[in-house]
């Protein structure tokens, strides 16, 4: 008999777009996508869909029904309507009784989690590139990074408890490629790009392909673990806003998170706010090591950062809002500069 797969998080695009691909592998009898609400459109074909709030136990008896052995855990995610308590219940609780229903399940031999190298945090006192053994100085303060935190910490948890499922956890670097839909690719997809004053970030990106590549190898038979995936090289923050032709506004700190408010009202969905780790991030950057994916684990990105970001740039619209909205955004930004712009000392003044 073949693999019974259970994918959570298939109302998002990432989690729609792998339930199609592992349910054409070989050896994959059955794929079953499960979510909180109905998937954006109808999901590929071979592709069961359950209902289901992870946050309720109702998720041990499909587990049970279906007699799956794999689970794909994709919904632990920065994204979500509600609020944050609850995209933080959801990621947290919901992983919590995904992980008691599996416990409870003996035909369970494989277990794959999401995570996100942001478990590292940002730090200006942070190594230069972080590897899977390294804790951060200090544990995320809150957001998704937090959850994300907590949720590797029970998944550890799981794994001693049932030493039998293969465990995998895959700390992604920012996802990018033609249908991202993070945070991120909503600051870059602004007219004008707030940045930090005196600081230009080195980042890292992984494209879809690779990261959809990386869930299929694991959710089959690859090396359990915890892995950093991300492509090759890094960009600075300044190069990234060249190459998508934004100009950027240099902001002290206080004002930074401001401005970030302000031209996501204006420019993007509510949940694709500026969020205190992704100020971090747009401050002092982040770099992990992908040595034991490429050794142990087994799988290269096709796709390195540089080339990722291009096929991103290439589906981003060019050019700024109509002219009433760039207006709005750039008369208010020059406001927040006049109140943040540090003042000369009075006997420095001219008189």
């Amino acid at each position: 008999m073949g693999k019974v797969v259970l994918v959570t998080g298939v109302a998002h695009w990432l989690g729609a777009r792998f339930a199609g691909q592992i349910a054409g592998q070989p050896g994959v009898d059955r794929v079953v996508g499960v979510d909180a609400g109905p998937p954006p459109a109808a999901l590929p074909f071979g592709v069961e869909y359950a209902q289901v709030d992870l946050r309720r136990p109702a998720i041990a008896r499909v587990i049970a029904e279906h007699e799956v052995d794999t689970v794909v855990h994709l919904h632990v995610t920065s994204l979500g309507h509600g609020g944050r308590a609850l995209v933080k219940e959801t990621n947290v609780i919901g992983t919590m009784q995904l992980l008691g229903a599996c416990q409870k399940a003996p035909g369970v031999r494989r277990l794959v989690v999401k995570s996100t190298t942001a478990v590292y945090g940002s730090a200006p006192r942070d190594p230069a590139v972080f590897g899977e053994r390294m804790q951060p100085k200090a544990l995320p303060a809150g957001g998704f990074a937090r959850d994300a935190a907590e949720v590797e910490g029970y998944v550890r948890g799981f794994a001693r408890r049932r030493p039998d499922v293969a465990v995998t956890v895959l700390r992604f670097a920012n996802i990018l490629g033609a249908h991202g839909d993070t945070p991120l690719t909503a600051y870059f997809r602004l007219p004008l790009l707030p940045t930090a004053l005196g600081h230009d970030p080195r980042l890292q990106f992984v494209h879809e392909d690779d990261a959809l590549e990386v869930l299929r190898l694991a959710a089959l038979d690859a090396p359990s673990g915890t892995y950093n995936v991300a492509g090759d090289g890094v960009l600075l923050l300044s190069q990234c806003a060249r190459r998508l032709g934004r100009p950027t506004v240099p902001l002290l700190r206080p004002a930074l998170g401001v401005v970030g408010r302000l031209a996501r009202q204006l420019t993007a969905p509510a949940d694709r706010a500026f969020s205190q780790e992704q100020l971090q991030l747009l401050t002092h950057g982040r770099v992990v090591d992908t040595a034991l994916l490429r050794g142990t684990f087994g799988y290269t990105p096709r796709w390195s950062t540089s080339e990722a970001f291009a096929d991103f740039a290439a589906h981003v619209k060019p050019g700024p809002l109509p002219p009433a909205r760039l207006t709005a955004v750039t008369d208010r930004l020059t406001d927040l500069l006049a109140d943040h712009r540090p003042t000369e000392p009075e006997e420095l003044r001219p008189r």
